[in-house]
């Protein structure tokens, strides 16, 4: 018998016949004697409702206050699949973070998870229950309601799962696996058996979307494997893995879309400085000595125009692409003719060993990750005569 966190997204949970479906799919893991403890995230479309109308209200709402009303989502679901669960006789008891006690830091709409405490959960599941926890949300040490960002029901998972010290964390999605890239942009794109750790946080770093970055680090800090599996077809998925044997010649392509370039005349310290005030991180460079240019997620636009509007000005809407694998430094030359000659305009571009960074205009990125993905994946002889994947 193994211990098995299960989460499932907003996609999976959908509408009441997707949650049904989630149930039986539970309770076939349940069946074959594994203690399940699912996380979900709220129904699709439904956070989005929630900053809606916080929006009508207020165009940039108070962050605490944005917690209280985004946590609702998934409290609904969670009440949901249990339900699903029980009338088919199999007890289940859905619990909020607080009631489970995950412990985060104070920085509302992005907080960071600090403690899961396993009591309620040991107790509920040596009774024979199925426990289902709402993901996403937390408190901190002022019984305040934080909400853990984007995505944040993955690492809600995870960091059950490495509390409990689980066999496995399963993360089911709309897709059966980590593929070469996202399949909407590339049909061609193949789905990987196993992908290293490393791969995989650098992927999700640079915008894929299989899974959540944070969750991925806590992952990899706290040992908790991880699988990527469909919510909607039986597979193996995808092992996220700490065997060195995974670490391969992989290239992975991920797009990191709805930016903007923007410059400043204001010195490099003093811009980076004010973005780290609204915990922004991003890709600023020196143009010339009198300004500098940086990129922002275009949803962090507003905040940024309270301060900065009359100190900077739109470039353009711009995408990342970015190439994980061996030896990327030397490949970077090679990518970036390829794309010239196709002309797509290289902005700027980052590297390191194993990650090759590109700011293209967003127009560009289906030409872009098509001709990368072509070259250096269909066409593996073309770069060293070694076979290349790439993930996203």
């Amino acid at each position: 018998m193994a211990l098995l966190v299960q989460k499932f997204g907003g996609t999976s949970v959908g509408s009441i016949e997707r949650i049904e479906a989630v149930a039986e799919r539970v309770i076939k893991a349940r069946q074959q004697g594994h203690q399940i403890v699912v996380v979900v995230s709220a129904m699709a479309g439904e956070t989005n409702r929630l900053l809606g109308l916080a929006k009508q209200v207020d165009e940039v709402p108070t962050r605490r206050e944005l917690d209280v009303l985004l946590s609702t989502g998934e409290q609904v679901t969670i009440a949901l699949l249990a339900m699903a669960l029980n009338k088919r006789g199999f007890n289940a008891t859905s619990l909020t973070a607080d009631q489970v006690t995950i412990r985060t830091d104070n920085a509302f709409n992005n907080a960071s998870i600090i403690q899961v405490e396993t009591e309620n959960l040991t107790t509920l599941l040596d009774q024979g229950n199925i426990v289902v926890v709402a993901g996403f949300q937390g408190r901190d040490s002022e019984n305040n309601i934080t909400t853990l960002g984007r995505g944040g029901s993955d690492t809600t998972a995870v960091a059950i799962a490495g509390a409990l010290d689980a066999d496995e964390c399963q993360i089911f999605t709309d897709v059966d696996g980590v593929y070469t890239t996202d399949p909407r942009l590339v049909p061609e794109a193949r789905r990987l058996d196993v992908v290293h750790f490393d791969d995989m946080t650098s992927m999700a770093r640079n915008g894929a979307k299989v899974l959540q970055l944070q969750s991925v680090e806590y992952a990899q800090q706290h040992r908790v494997p991880l699988r990527v599996l469909s919510s909607f077809e039986e597979g193996e998925g995808t092992l996220v893995s700490f065997d060195s044997s995974a670490v391969s010649d992989i290239v992975g392509i991920a797009i990191k879309n709805q930016q903007t370039l923007l410059e400043t005349d204001m010195p490099l310290s003093d811009l980076q400085a004010q973005l780290n005030l609204f915990g922004i991180t991003g890709w600023c460079s020196v143009v010339n000595a009198g300004s500098t240019q940086f990129v922002t997620a275009n949803d962090d636009l507003a905040r940024l125009k309270l301060v900065l509007d009359k100190k900077m000005h739109q470039v353009a809407a711009v995408s990342t692409l970015s190439v994980v694998g061996d030896d990327m430094s030397g490949k970077a030359d090679v990518i970036c003719a390829e794309l010239a000659e196709a002309g797509v305009l290289v902005r700027q571009n980052k590297r390191s060993s194993r990650c090759l960074t590109l700011l293209i205009n967003e127009e560009d990125h289906q030409l872009a990750v098509n001709i990368v993905h072509k070259r250096f994946v269909v066409e593996p002889e073309s770069l060293d005569n070694r076979p290349l994947l790439a993930v996203s």
